[in-house]
C-alpha cells in the first residue's frame, strides 16, 4: 500500500479518535445533569432519566469498542500491516478502509465471520 494513502488513513484515524474522545467528554457532563435530575425530581423523572443514562452508558460502550479499533488501526500502521487482513493476509481494498479506515479484515473474511457467529 502507498505509503501517501496510508498517511492520509493515520490523518483520518486520528481525527476520528480526537472526535470520540471529545464527544465521550461531552457525555460525561451530561451524565453529571442527569444524576442532579434524578437526585432532584419526582418518580417519572427518575424513570426517564434512568432510561437516558442506560443509553449513555451504551453509547459509550459503542464508543469505546470504535476507539478500540481505531487504536488497533493506528497500532497496525506503526507495524506496517495497516490495509492487511488479519485473517488472511490479503490486502484490504482501499475503498473499504476510505469507509471504514479501522476495518481489521477484508470484506470476505469479514462476512464469514458475522456468519459464524449468528
Amino acid at each position: 500500500m502507498e505509503k501517501s494513502f496510508i498517511e492520509e488513513m493515520k490523518k483520518e484515524l486520528t481525527a476520528q479518535k480526537k472526535a470520540i474522545l471529545e464527544s465521550l467528554e461531552g457525555q460525561s457532563d451530561e451524565m453529571r445533569g442527569l444524576v442532579k435530575t434524578v437526585e432532584s425530581g419526582d418518580e417519572a423523572d427518575v424513570a426517564s432519566d434512568a432510561i437516558d443514562r442506560t443509553l449513555l452508558t451504551a453509547l459509550g460502550t459503542q464508543y469505546a469498542k470504535k476507539l478500540l479499533a481505531i487504536e488497533n488501526a493506528l497500532d497496525r500502521i506503526h507495524q506496517g500491516k495497516y490495509g492487511l487482513c488479519m485473517k488472511c493476509g490479503k490486502e484490504i481494498p482501499k475503498d473499504r478502509l476510505r469507509v471504514i479506515p479501522f476495518a481489521p479484515m477484508c470484506i470476505n473474511c469479514t462476512n464469514e465471520e458475522e456468519r459464524r457467529n449468528r
